[in-house]
């Protein structure tokens, strides 16, 4: 699955606080760091698999290990409307 950002939701660099939000209607989440450097991959063109991929080599960890977390993040933000997984 391929996800993306729900229509109108959004990263933000939030200056003022020195951090990046999701932005989406009515409300806003504050990623972690490691929620954050999944997000920053989620870009519609890549699938779960390759933003799995990416982070292992980056992080130089399991892929399954890291396949589990990036499901549950993504699953969670799906649940809450601010991704689509197509």
């Amino acid at each position: 699955m391929t996800p993306r950002f729900a229509p109108g939701v959004r990263l933000h660099e939030d200056k003022a606080r020195g951090r990046t939000v999701v932005m989406a209607p009515e409300r806003m989440f504050v990623p972690d760091e490691i929620a954050l450097a999944v997000l920053r991959l989620v870009d519609g063109q890549r699938d779960e698999a390759a933003i799995v991929a990416a982070l292992a080599a980056q992080y130089d960890a399991p892929e399954d290990v890291i396949a589990a977390d990036v499901k549950v993040l993504l699953d969670d933000l799906a649940t809450r409307g601010a991704l689509v997984r197509g």
